[in-house]
């Protein structure tokens, strides 16, 4: 169903892992069989068949050997020898190498392929979902053809993947994979107090950085207790007591200056979601080019650390990081860790209010926090062909917001302030982008 996503983008590897695991209730199963996650992995299908195929031709090699490569590519991060992830995309190789090799080299459309194998599914009444043109003699022709390569016994023992699931050594990874999916909170919390000291899976690099993960009450964003004379309790790196005078540094410094956090809810943008474009272009890809691919799965295929609103680190490709998290902690340090981005990709109005549950903000402990709510498409874009009665009507935006509004007023201290972004102009988008095959 997926074994080919392992070689390239092995974060649509755990997406297809969750969605066959056998170790799920059917509810669960249910939440992860969304329409979203099917078109999504329909699309990675396509892209990662795509690849292979243009990687052979760029290099001139075998689509064996393609894939092999491949797989060696995958970091290894201090594992001696192969790591998991190589052991996982040599097995899943192994298993399913010979099929599909045998219909790529057979020139067999990446479209077809993909639906060939059930990753990308038809719905009765609906056309196939196909990047590229359709093949000259229709989809339903294809695909016969494609089956008759093989034997019907192969062809089921392709299709049932629920048990890789099952594996010793995956079993733990869809499990804490698909808790991450369901939270939003940081995954590596020792105290409990929704911050953490580990960047990724919704760590210090969505929200800041726990000073001390061991004791609940010590966290960024907090008043301080008094004053911080004996220890920094909102890890803003200011604690003690001037020896000169015996008042605490953080009430000379702070006192008055009318401190805020920031904090940003949204979709994909304020998240800011982006896939290394080297990562999909085969021309492009070298043994270095997935070297941080754990990273970037482990924080959703998004940046928030070099985001306009909370980020933190200068980005090595694209220079300096204005954020407003910066622009506030430079007018007033005291501002320094107190941040907090609860976006989503696909969010909208719609799961606002889910989302905004998120929020690690206490009234009666807390500072105030600047708030910027900005769901800024997914109320329009949808993926039903029927784009128009699936959009989030005038009445329902209305509703959805208010109601994540009284939410942020019953959650957020005293002295905060709520910034609404609209929804943007999308028609340059269409205008642009409509009759294209995109990416690739």
């Amino acid at each position: 169903m997926c074994w080919k996503k392992a070689p390239s983008l092995i974060f649509l590897l755990l997406l297809m892992l969750l969605m066959s695991g056998s170790s799920f209730s059917k509810d669960e199963l249910k939440l992860l069989h969304t329409k979203d996650n099917q078109r999504f992995a329909c699309l990675g299908c396509v892209t990662v068949v795509s690849l292979i195929e243009q990687f052979s031709q760029v290099h001139n090699s075998t689509v064996k050997a393609t894939l092999e490569k491949l797989c060696t590519y995958l970091p290894v991060y201090g594992f001696p020898g192969k790591s998991p992830l190589q052991g996982i995309c040599f097995l899943l190789v192994e298993i399913y190498g010979p099929k599909i090799i045998k219909l790529i080299e057979a020139k067999i459309n990446a479209d077809v392929v993909c639906h060939f194998i059930h990753v990308c599914k038809k719905k009765a009444g609906q056309p196939y979902c196909h990047l590229y043109p359709p093949p000259k003699e229709g989809f339903n022709v294809a695909i016969k053809k494609s089956k008759e390569m093989f034997t019907t016994g192969s062809q089921k023992y392709m299709h049932e993947l629920s048990f890789i699931c099952t594996l010793p050594f995956v079993r733990n990874l869809c499990q804490r994979t698909k808790l991450l999916l369901k939270n939003q909170f940081p995954f590596v919390d020792l105290d409990g107090d929704h911050f953490s000291t580990y960047p990724n899976l919704r760590g210090y690099y969505w929200r800041g950085r726990d000073c001390d993960d061991t004791n609940a009450a010590v966290y960024p964003g907090r008043r301080p207790e008094t004053w911080d004379a004996k220890e920094d309790s909102n890890c803003n790196g200011i604690s003690g007591v001037d020896p000169k005078d015996g008042i605490p540094y953080e009430q000379k410094f702070c006192n008055g200056t009318e401190s805020k956090g920031i904090i940003m809810l949204g979709d994909s943008a304020g998240a800011l979601a982006h896939i290394p474009p080297e990562w999909i272009t085969a021309s492009q890809i070298s043994p270095k080019t997935y070297s941080n691919l754990l990273d970037v799965i482990s924080n959703e295929i998004d940046w928030p650390q070099f985001s306009a609103v909370t980020g933190f680190l200068n980005s090595t490709i694209g220079g300096w990081t204005e954020s407003l998290y910066r622009l506030l902690r430079r007018r007033n340090r005291c501002n320094h860790r107190d941040y907090q981005n609860i976006s989503k990709n696909g969010a909208s109005s719609r799961s606002a209010l889910h989302l905004v549950q998120g929020l690690a903000r206490n009234q009666q402990f807390d500072k105030p926090a600047i708030v910027i709510f900005a769901m800024i498409g997914n109320d329009v874009c949808n993926g039903s062909p029927d784009t128009l009665k699936k959009m989030t009507q005038p009445q329902q935006m209305r509703s959805n917001v208010v109601k994540t509004l009284l939410y942020l007023n019953s959650h957020l201290p005293k002295g905060s302030h709520v910034v609404l972004i609209g929804l943007v102009n999308g028609s340059f988008i269409w205008d642009t982008m409509h009759s294209r095959y995109h990416p690739l």
